[in-house]
């Protein structure tokens, strides 16, 4: 008898699983397990996610097999998931992309009227199957790269700092986390998916109640006030993460964006981190790429963001 496809909310107590199930994706896309649990627990737990109808895990033959989420947190215009599936199971791979558009689209309806789209980052060789995206509309519209680095104690001692640069870490200071959230909503602007949001949204994003706010770094010179961040988190198994490096544009090609990457490479190399990691913008005009590649940072692996547009009716 050939075993049926059940499908249910996912809930809290199902990040275990659900976080095998992503590192069992990881290793078939990127050749090995870089998911850590803390990261789907935070998905699980945000605070505009309500599991009973963003999300859904389906069973075959009491296997997990696919896990799916959406959330709209980024406006009126914009919904987005997540969508892992593995491979051989193409029907629950359908199921679970018809109910992540259904509930798109009744989203979009309460976020306003006008055109708005459903947004799926994806590996760009992923375990899901490409034909079944286009066949109901999806298509690619952007890419980012993630990036890596070897790291040693010896190979990444602390740089000097640009002359007149001062450098301070947010711990303990809710004034610097404020000011590090106004230097991320300025430095970010104009990239691709950047949504600006108020400090308090902006935390819940972050998943800031698991932030070691001594990882983030404020930049500033005289007379010009604060002009970079450098916001990093090392709670992932697999690496260190920078996951914003920004210099106000009015600020860029003084060396400060050089000086803030070195810096984290000594931090995290002192730390014992043998790697560390950020995710970048491949049409990035801030010149963040060419940054990276001159530091010695090389492609891990890319992302296409798939885009579906949605009909408010869902």
């Amino acid at each position: 008898m050939t075993a049926m496809l059940t499908v249910r909310p996912a809930g809290p107590g199902d990040a275990s699983d659900i976080c095998a199930l992503l590192n069992a994706v990881d290793r078939i896309e990127i050749g090995r397990p870089e998911t850590g649990l803390g990261t789907v627990e935070a998905d699980l737990n945000h605070p505009d996610v309500d599991l009973a109808t963003d999300s859904w895990l389906a069973f075959h033959g009491g296997r997990l097999v696919a896990y799916a989420l959406v959330w709209a947190d980024s406006g009126p215009g914009r919904v987005d998931g997540d969508h892992y599936v593995l491979p051989g199971h193409p029907g629950a791979a359908a199921v679970l992309l018809a109910r992540m558009e259904a509930r798109a689209g009744r989203m979009a309806a309460a976020l306003g009227p006008g055109p708005a789209t459903l947004r799926l980052p994806l590996n760009t060789a992923p375990t899901l199957d490409l034909a079944l995206l286009r066949g109901r509309g999806y298509r690619p519209v952007h890419r980012h790269q993630v990036m890596t680095r070897a790291l040693s104690a010896a190979a990444h001692p602390p740089p000097a700092p640009p002359a007149g640069l001062d450098l301070r870490h947010c711990a303990g200071d809710e004034a610097d986390r404020r000011r590090a959230h106004a230097l991320v909503e300025r430095a970010f602007v104009d990239h691709f998916g950047h949504v600006e949001r108020p400090y308090g949204a902006w935390l819940d994003h972050l998943d800031a109640r698991n932030l070691d706010w001594s990882l983030v770094w404020i930049a500033s010179l005289p007379g010009r006030g604060d002009a970079a961040v450098l916001l990093t988190r090392d709670d992932r198994t697999s690496m260190g993460w920078f996951s914003h490096l920004g210099v106000r544009e009015d600020l860029r090609g003084r060396g400060i964006g050089g000086f803030l990457l070195r810096h984290g490479f000594a931090v995290y190399a002192a730390r014992g981190r043998d790697t560390v990691g950020l995710g970048v913008d491949t049409d990035n005009k801030s010149g963040a790429l060419a940054l990276y590649e001159a530091h010695g940072m090389g492609l891990h692996y890319a992302v296409d963001t798939w885009e579906l547009p949605l009909h408010s009716q869902g």
